[in-house]
């Protein structure tokens, strides 16, 4: 298994409480919130399989759900749904979008 699996899947629990919160607000932005994160997990764990152009598809669609995901957090504070997120949990983020990209660059 990548590692960088787990550390997202652990990342998602950590923000749970967050997308419940945002979703009390703006059930559209909670459920898009929770489809994003989802879809890093799955796209990562697809990539593992996958090989060659398919491989950094599934891990460049994993990147930018790590984007949506962090925009749907920023969203949330900018309609003060929620407040700003400890400095650790950004901290994650930026361990997982740095690793899916590069996973999602050509191998040399």
């Amino acid at each position: 298994m990548l590692h960088i699996e787990q550390f997202v899947i652990d990342t998602i629990a950590e923000i749970e409480p967050l997308v419940r919160r945002i979703a009390q607000h703006d059930a559209d932005l909670g459920r898009q919130m929770r489809r994003a994160a989802a879809s890093i997990a799955l796209n990562v764990s697809e990539g593992r399989f996958s090989r060659g152009k398919n491989e950094m598809a599934r891990f460049q669609t994993a990147l930018g759900s790590a984007n949506e995901t962090l925009a749907c957090l920023k969203v949330g504070v900018a309609f003060k749904y929620i407040a700003t997120p400890d400095p650790k949990l950004l901290d994650r983020f930026g361990r997982i979008v740095g690793t899916l990209h590069k996973l999602s660059q050509p191998r040399r």
